[in-house]
């Protein structure tokens, strides 16, 4: 390929923008394009450039993440994501992605995330799988365990207008102890939401509210020779107690009409199935979710709290500033490595998604020296997965 630049772009390039994103995902039509449209004020957005043709799209947005101990970091949201048919596989996307961690290292920012549409790509960047999803079903009037308690306060329907300051002011007072959470405050996520319930089709979502929780479902529709048999997608459920918790998950399976229950966005250790009277109701496939990169390793470290000293050797081969020995803490030193990884398999370790021990197992953590390897996995260790509910 002959002159490819990566660049940020300006306010008259962002129609072009969109028309590559929306033919890097196969959705030419001009309605298509509409659903991509709103996001685009809210994101830094680059593109790759042949000449004067842009053939690549890449945007982040601002926002903060909670890391374990309760802190909350920086974090570049990375979505937008695209390359033209007809360019793969010629540095596009390697070049977006240089483009952009520059970009974040230079203002600071110490980690980037994004979902990947597919799961071989991004790990040549650095990132690695910080967190689990998992695709949870649940047939309708299941039982709960006879100890479950439910908070009896009724959880009522609502519209959008009215669910939308309740919901913004109770994510904020859960997303501070839930790793992995993102912030939500400049409109962005309201707009990416839309984005998402438009590309996946399907009737409107619908706003249950709780005094302590509230949730976010979409029906689908349907009716058989043997009656009703619909379907409840839960986008956002989240609660401030067990009690709520509970609440919430009886308003959803008690509905007339419907078979199932769905959520494909539930936490690895979501509360739900060890509550209910029989576990095995409850259908669960696992797949990976929210991808980190950290973009300052020291930084990074820094930021989360771990209480240890241990060495880390980091072989960082596309952001080669982070290339070097690292003390758990944050910490830079000569001193000799007592680990050796990928920064890719520190991220996926960073929040807890996996544990050091996990990806020494898988061959990708080598420990030299006895007892490191325990110690650091304890140090980077959480009671909780971490989880994400926000896509973007």
């Amino acid at each position: 390929m002959g002159n490819l630049e990566a660049r940020k772009l300006g306010a008259g390039e962002l129609d072009e923008f969109v028309a590559v994103l929306a033919a890097a995902f196969l959705e030419d039509a001009e309605e298509d394009q509409a659903r991509f449209r709103p996001a685009v004020p809210f994101v830094t957005a680059l593109g790759a450039f042949d000449g004067s043709e842009m053939i690549g799209s890449a945007g982040h947005y601002s926002t903060a993440i909670t890391l374990p101990g309760g802190r909350a970091a920086p974090l570049g949201g990375v979505t937008l994501v695209g390359v033209k048919p007809g360019h793969r596989r010629r540095g596009v996307l390697t070049s977006l992605m240089r483009e952009q961690l520059d970009g974040l290292r230079e203002s600071g920012v110490a980690l980037a995330a994004l979902y990947a549409s597919e799961g071989a790509i991004y790990g040549r960047y650095g990132y690695g799988t910080a967190t689990f999803e998992n695709h949870l079903t649940l047939p309708s009037r299941a039982r709960f365990h006879p100890d479950v308690e439910v908070d009896e306060r009724p959880v009522r329907e609502v519209d959008r207008d009215s669910a939308l300051p309740v919901i913004h002011e109770q994510h904020a007072r859960i997303a501070a102890s839930r790793i992995g959470w993102i912030e939500r405050g400049d409109g962005a996520w309201e707009t990416l939401e839309l984005m998402r319930q438009s590309r996946n089709g399907g009737a409107s979502s619908r706003y249950a509210l709780h005094p302590e929780g509230h949730v976010i479902y979409r029906p689908t529709r349907k009716w058989t020779e043997r009656g009703p048999d619909y379907q409840l997608e839960i986008t956002h459920l989240m609660a401030e107690t067990p009690q709520a918790y509970a609440a919430l998950w009886r308003y959803l399976m008690e509905f007339a009409l419907v078979r199932e229950v769905r959520w494909n966005k539930a936490a690895l250790d979501e509360p739900i199935v060890r509550m209910l009277a029989d576990p095995r109701a409850a259908e669960q496939s696992i797949v990976d979710g929210l991808w980190l990169r950290l973009v300052d390793v020291p930084a990074a470290l820094a930021a989360r709290e771990t209480g240890s000293d241990v060495v880390v050797e980091v072989n960082d081969s596309f952001c080669e500033w982070n290339d070097g020995r690292w003390r758990l803490d944050g910490g830079s030193t000569t001193a000799p490595a007592q680990l050796a990884l990928d920064v890719a398999d520190l991220a996926a370790a960073y929040l807890g998604g996996s544990t050091l021990h996990q990806l020494a197992a898988a061959g990708r953590v080598r420990e030299l020296e006895p007892g490191a390897l325990s110690a650091a996995s304890r140090a980077l260790a959480t009671d909780h997965a971490p989880s994400c509910p926000d896509a973007f």
